[in-house]
């Protein structure tokens, strides 16, 4: 199979479950009563505690900064999502208004307002190896350096969750190296483990937790990340519009909470509450794994010191990243796009919670703590 064909294969996969929401009213939103500003609310929010670049919305369920903000009888109902897609096929069906989100989902979010109108209010975070993470089995050879492991999947099965960020990580290093894997396999996380276990994969991108959950448990070796080939990785807050346009006082209390998780995330002081809450709400990962995740550091990352950077609200450098995310989607078919709406991204409500503390953007690092806390 030629590598474009694999490639536009992969990206069609990002929008497949949006096309069944097509049979959705686009005047679906009229439906929904947000209440009037001040009065309490409901909302649903999809959050990853599998994705550990979006963790400030593990912060947030564990911490509850958004009782702080929200109207007096306001509730909450957090729902995981393994996958940023499913979270904004939810969005777009009306049963969650607020999604924390991989980049590759949260700039496809934006996309179909013939749907629902979904706006990015916020940045999670950014980094080069949250998601941008590449494993191989464990009997692969000991290379030299991080590239020679990428050329080393050359004709080899490898496989990622498609749709996801790390599959837009993928496919940008191959083509940046020039390298060709005889089958490149839409897997989940669950079936990427299993396949490592039965040695019927060679390779996998994988994102954090997971990634250091896998090593580990001995089923897998990490090679390179983005670090290795220059790409960075993002998650991003998303919010309906319909909210936004509705309680505009909801969409700024959300927001003063996130600064609250993020500002919490940053601070050392915090690192085994923040474990704590980590292994609260996962799964199958142990302390050392998830703390890891966070914390960690491998020799891929060049030395780095941060795990990954906060920027709340969207910094040059966020703005780069969907820009060029953005084109490369558009590239590879899976948009129709070259560029986001010039309304997709809504960032008075984060840049008032900054203001609103005299605080600039990014709000902080979460940095590597040798040895990791336990």
């Amino acid at each position: 199979m030629k590598f474009l064909s694999i490639k536009k294969q992969s990206l069609k996969v990002l929008l497949a479950g949006v096309v069944s929401l097509g049979s959705i009213s686009p005047s679906f939103a009229d439906n929904i009563d947000y209440g009037k500003v001040g009065s309490p609310i409901n909302l649903v929010v999809g959050y990853q505690p599998y994705y550990t670049e979006s963790w400030s919305g593990v912060v947030m369920r564990g911490k509850k900064f958004y009782e702080k903000y929200l109207p007096k009888g306001s509730t909450v109902e957090f729902q995981v999502g393994l996958q940023g897609a499913i979270i904004v096929n939810n969005m777009l069906a009306g049963k969650q208004q607020i999604g924390y989100l991989g980049d590759m989902p949260a700039i496809v979010s934006t996309t179909k307002p013939e749907v629902a109108d979904i706006r990015l209010v916020g940045v999670l975070g950014m980094s080069n190896d949250m998601c941008n993470v590449v494993l191989v089995r464990p009997d692969a050879p000991d290379f030299k350096t991080p590239k020679d492991a990428l050329q080393w999947l050359n004709g080899k099965i490898v496989a990622a969750p498609k749709g996801s960020c790390v599959d837009r990580f993928v496919l940008d290093a191959f083509k940046k190296e020039n390298i060709k894997p005889e089958s490149y396999l839409n897997q989940n996380i669950e079936v990427i483990t299993s396949n490592f276990r039965a040695k019927k994969i060679d390779g996998a991108a994988i994102w954090e937790p997971t990634a250091s959950k896998l090593v580990e448990e001995g089923l897998a070796k990490r090679v390179a990340s983005g670090y290795t080939v220059g790409l960075s990785d993002g998650a991003f807050l998303a919010m309906r519009d319909d909210l936004i346009k509705a309680r505009p006082d909801i969409a700024q209390a959300w927001m003063n909470a996130e600064l609250d998780a993020q500002l919490f995330l940053a601070d050392e002081k915090n690192a085994k509450e923040v474990i704590d809450i980590g292994m609260a709400y996962t799964t199958g990962f142990t302390r050392s794994s998830i703390s890891r995740s966070v914390y960690g550091q491998s020799p891929d990352q060049m030395g780095s010191k941060v795990r990954f950077t906060l920027p709340f609200t969207f910094t040059p450098d966020a703005r780069k990243l969907v820009a060029g995310a953005t084109s490369f989607l558009k590239e590879m078919k899976a948009i129709n796009v070259a560029e986001l709406r010039s309304d997709a991204i809504v960032t008075k409500f984060a840049d008032e919670a900054l203001k609103a503390r005299n605080l600039k953007a990014p709000v902080g690092d979460v940095t590597v703590i040798n040895p990791a806390p336990n």
